[in-house]
């Protein structure tokens, strides 16, 4: 039972004999977390997006999903406890800007309902973001030798850090510090990925073609080779590179095949032994097209 006292009476001192006031409040409980959320490894960004169950269970009390991130400790496996606020929104997804390549980051999301309410965090997720570049032109060595070798990132100050000038050179073809060069078939005009520099190898990023550079998300653990690989428009290849005792690993994914040429677009993780770039198996029919190649 609940009592309502007119204010005129409240003023004078009268209490309400026999009313008992119901003290029992409604609890509505928060909206769910997000059930998931995943990344794609930009430059100097993360595109984060996540399940937008919370605003589909409740869309009247929806507000706005809440991002957060922290530091990742990346040799033990941990986010850290310095979490900041990178920003809100009604969308399911976010870019997260302005951020260091090479340097991890940890994420998570809540929901928020309109008074006030904040629900759980998401799982948490971690992601570093990489330099990267489109529409790369590199030509065969038997047409263009000194515009024919490719290297993702020379350190040049050692700093660790992909400064202007470092990354995505075309070289020449006769250089061994280079992570490849393409080579011409002259029996079928098919250009080829030659692995150049001692501690390079590469593989296909599966046996499909993939949608995007952002696609190839992960290196693999295992199976590079040291192999060349046809150049195949639409398909993705991963490299592992070995210097100094650290590996480095980095990505292309080839755009346009033409007799002379190949247009790719890449990408270069710059922390030591970090594979942000799932892993794939290869079958038959891809690793069958290995082949070897000299200058």
């Amino acid at each position: 039972m609940r009592c309502s006292w007119p204010y005129a009476l409240i003023l004078a001192g009268f209490v309400g004999v026999g009313c008992q006031s119901d003290t029992t409040a409604v609890v509505i409980p928060p909206l769910p977390a997000p059930a998931s959320l995943s990344s794609i490894s930009l430059n100097q960004a993360i595109h984060l997006q996540w399940a937008d169950n919370a605003a589909q269970s409740d869309p009247v009390r929806f507000e706005l999903y809440q991002v957060y991130s922290g530091s990742y400790d990346l040799d033990r496996g941990l986010c850290g406890s310095d979490w900041v606020i990178e920003g809100t929104t009604v969308s399911d997804e976010f870019l997260v800007a302005l951020l260091t390549n090479g340097v991890p980051r940890c994420f998570a999301v809540s929901a928020f309902s309109i008074d006030g309410a904040e629900s759980e965090w998401s799982p948490l997720w971690q992601d570093t973001p990489r330099p990267d570049a489109r529409n790369v032109l590199v030509s065969a060595y038997e047409v263009n030798q000194s515009q024919s070798g490719f290297r993702f990132w020379f350190d040049a100050n050692s700093n660790g850090r992909g400064d202007s000038g470092e990354l995505g050179l075309v070289q020449d073809g006769n250089r061994t510090d280079i992570d490849f060069w393409i080579h011409l078939q002259a029996s079928d005009s098919t250009l080829w990925i030659v692995p150049e520099f001692a501690g390079d190898s590469m593989q296909l990023y599966g046996s499909v073609a993939v949608p995007d550079l952002t696609s190839i998300d992960f290196a693999p653990a295992g199976g590079y080779s040291r192999s060349m690989f046809q150049a195949v428009p639409g398909f993705g290849y991963v490299f592992q590179r070995l210097e100094s005792n650290q590996y480095h690993y980095a990505a292309l994914r080839v755009t346009h095949v033409s007799r002379q040429y190949v247009i790719f677009d890449w990408s270069v993780q710059t922390d030591p032994g970090n594979p942000e770039l799932i892993v794939v198996k290869q079958t038959p029919a891809m690793t069958g097209s290995i082949v070897t190649a000299s200058r």
